[in-house]
């Protein structure tokens, strides 16, 4: 007989638990709770992402069909659909915010190190995209997007030492992706590469007056004129090296 912890109990030691109670209980999120605490909500949804499961009474069938290693898995009673659907909808959604940008923050320390392939950069780097998902407007009512059709959009910002998120925003999917420049928090020296829906000159030149570096596509219509080309190796794949100045008169006020 096995009496080793589980692979899912393994992977649950990960979780700094100590922090997860203090903010749990700075938002008060077992406040008058007789059977499933935020920590066991944790683990069953936890168990749910790293399993695919694909409803709730997915999770219910597949627990109860081993109800013998739940205590195991730090589960004290049996899981039931209405008690998750009940503690996912009334849970402060802050809480499981601050755990993710806990557990972020210390996977990005273990990637910090790491050197990107083929780049000789001490800098970081960062991929800035963002996906539209679609809701059904009956059940969402709150994220309307077209006549008959609701979503959302999943505004993220990656670093590239190992492709982990270090900053996410979800708005309505009305909002335009290059909006998120407003209140993405920039990083001194970091370099920011994105396609060319994020070019906005009045945005662009705020970050670069915060100390970061962008890569994007310029627009086919983009109204510039060459400054001065510096010397480039062809064979390195690098086509030209121009400093460029921008033509158009609101473009110049954007960015001088």
């Amino acid at each position: 007989m096995n009496v080793g912890k589980t692979l899912f109990a393994q992977i649950m030691e990960f979780v700094p638990w100590t922090s997860f109670g203090r903010i749990v209980d700075r938002y008060g999120g077992n406040a008058g709770v007789r059977r499933m605490t935020c920590a066991e909500q944790f683990r069953v949804m936890a168990f749910a992402q790293l399993t695919w499961r694909e409803s709730l009474r997915d999770i219910e069938v597949t627990l109860g069909a081993n109800a013998n290693k739940l205590y195991a898995m730090g589960l004290r009673h049996s899981i039931h659909r209405s008690t998750l659907a009940d503690a996912n909808e009334a849970r402060d959604w802050r809480i499981w915010a601050d755990i993710a940008a806990l557990l972020i923050r210390r996977a990005r320390k273990l990637y910090s190190d790491t050197d990107l392939v083929g780049l000789d950069l001490k800098n970081t780097v960062y991929a800035l995209d963002a996906t539209t998902i679609d809701l059904c407007l009956s059940l969402f009512d709150w994220a309307p997007f077209r006549h008959a059709k609701g979503a959302v959009k999943l505004h993220t910002l990656l670093d590239l030492r190992g492709a982990i998120p270090a900053f996410i925003h979800i708005s309505d999917g009305k909002m335009h992706e290059v909006n998120v420049l407003d209140f993405m928090p920039i990083e001194a020296g970091a370099f920011y590469v994105m396609d060319r829906g994020y070019l906005d000159f009045t945005r662009l030149y705020a970050l670069h007056q915060a100390g970061g570096f962008f890569v994007t596509r310029a627009k086919a219509n983009m109204n510039a004129r060459r400054i001065y080309s510096a010397q480039v190796e062809r064979a390195s794949g690098i086509i030209c090296d121009q400093t460029i100045l921008l033509n158009g008169f609101y473009a110049t006020q954007h960015y001088p």
